[in-house]
């Protein structure tokens, strides 16, 4: 079985594999505290041109969601996000367990608009039971999307500028930020995320490392005492050596020219799944969501999706009539030319 269903489906980079046994014995600090943190911290705030910024390294993405909005949201307001937010539909409620609720707005592609937000905002303040209601303290976006699909410079300017007149904190969820700033379509770069959130994140889960997330804080606000929350989230990480010293691995040799390790394979798998697309959309097939990264998304007849399902393993997204299936398929960091011959290959013989 060869699996494209998800972009955390193998270990880690032998770049990163190989940091951690040339320091596996090294002693350090503990809880983030030490010189590999520091220097990859330092790098990211480089690349970012936010020498300011506070960086935090998280094991994952869920605990990086939870944890800035629980830290950032005072206990009677929400986050408004996408109805196919990952923190939506995807993370078991987790944003809610920590007291606050997400306030979902109809996505088109995945995608929210300063339009929706504003209206969103605007609509709570005039109703004269406002107080008895769920206050909009922050907006939530990934980007790239749940579905692929990217914003751009002028949506995100447009957001951010919304976020700022109606006083809300504007957090992007990287998990998958790899993929976007290298996808062909991407107009944003790590400056612009900087000087446009509050607060946002380079994933390492989905992008090379064997686990990590690294939280660049640039609102002053959100600074002072955010490694409590950290704390009591179950986030500070007694060996935090190991997250940091995964980006410092990816990053190796990062100039903003995107030629470290992070960037050049997660532009491969943005490549590899364009090919991939390029192959179902001239047998016909339709696309579910028009997507420009590693995640592409397709409707093919069910006699198709069950001869593939037999070789390869991806993502049912349900049934869209009683005659096709709605199927994700992902590329990775780690994919291999020859899997994806193997499946175009079939999809041509279909």
């Amino acid at each position: 079985m060869l699996r494209f269903e998800c972009d955390y489906g193998e270990g880690a980079a032998p770049a990163v594999l190989d940091w951690m046994q040339k320091t596996n014995f090294d002693q350090t600090p503990g809880y983030g505290e030490d010189e590999y943190c520091a220097k990859a911290a330092a790098q990211i705030k480089q690349l970012c041109d936010a020498p300011d910024a506070d960086v935090h390294f998280f094991v994952g993405a869920t605990q990086a969601n939870l944890t800035v909005i629980a830290a950032a949201l005072k206990p009677w307001q929400g986050v408004l996000c996408a109805d196919s937010g990952h923190i939506h539909v995807h993370e078991t409620g987790s944003i809610e367990a920590t007291g606050h609720k997400c306030l979902a707005l109809p996505s088109k592609n995945g995608k929210i608009t300063a339009r929706q937000i504003r209206k969103a905002v605007e609509e709570h303040r005039a109703n004269a039971s406002h107080e008895h209601e769920v206050q909009p303290g922050m907006v939530y976006i990934s980007n790239p999307t749940e579905v692929g699909t990217l914003y751009n410079k002028e949506e995100l300017t447009d957001i951010s500028a919304a976020c700022y007149e109606l006083g809300l904190y504007l957090f992007v969820d990287g998990a998958r930020m790899a993929y976007g700033l290298t996808s062909p379509a991407n107009d944003l770069s790590l400056q612009d995320y900087a000087a446009l959130c509050d607060v946002f994140y380079l994933g390492g889960t989905k992008c090379g490392a064997l686990f990590g997330e690294a939280v660049v804080i640039t609102n002053d606000d959100l600074k002072p005492d955010f490694r409590y929350c950290l704390k009591q989230h179950g986030g500070m990480l007694a060996k935090g050596r190991l997250l940091g010293g995964q980006f410092l691995a990816l990053l190796d040799g990062e100039d903003g020219s995107g030629n470290s390790l992070y960037f050049t394979m997660a532009r491969r798998a943005d490549e590899q799944a364009l090919r991939i697309r390029a192959a179902f959309e001239a047998k016909g097939c339709k696309l579910l969501h028009d997507s420009p990264t590693n995640q592409q998304f397709f409707v093919l007849p069910d006699e198709w999706y069950e001869k593939l399902a037999e070789r390869y393993a991806m993502t049912h997204m349900g049934k869209p009539d009683k005659h096709h299936t709605a199927v994700r398929i992902c590329t990775s960091w780690a994919t291999k030319d020859e899997n994806v011959d193997a499946l175009i290959a079939d999809v041509n013989a279909l």
